[in-house]
């Protein structure tokens, strides 16, 4: 009984929650990009080079078939997602308010003020 209250709590905490609803958000986001790139960049990047297209590159070994077109495609949703969550991270930096600084701690006596502190004192005795 002990241990499904320790999974409630843990499950209760906000991180947890945040980090499902990231994870949702992360994978109906990917469906966009995918889209993005599968629909909209790929055919801009062939008009431009030819009409290449990108994910039927490949090359065979043997029996195997190496589809580096597929790479590419990947490697160009990785750069645009990345690009977006820059600008993301970006503007909500720039919504936010800023924290202030704590103000910095006086600055105390140095180590030759405490020593020649020390030396009066012992001068006195």
């Amino acid at each position: 009984m002990e241990m499904l209250n320790e999974f409630k709590t843990f499950i209760a905490r906000g991180n947890v929650l945040d980090l499902a609803v990231g994870i949702i958000i992360g994978a109906a986001f990917t469906a966009i990009v995918t889209s993005l790139v599968d629909d909209l960049i790929n055919p801009l990047i062939g008009l431009v080079i030819g009409g290449v297209d990108f994910s039927a590159l490949s090359f065979g070994l043997g029996d195997a078939q190496f589809m580096y077109g597929n790479f590419i495609n990947a490697v160009i949703k990785f750069l645009i997602v990345a690009w977006v969550v820059f600008l993301l991270v970006k503007a909500v930096n720039r919504l936010l308010p800023k924290k202030e600084e704590a103000p910095a701690a006086p600055a105390g006596p140095s180590d030759n003020d405490l020593l020649k502190e020390i030396l009066i004192e012992l001068k006195k005795k």
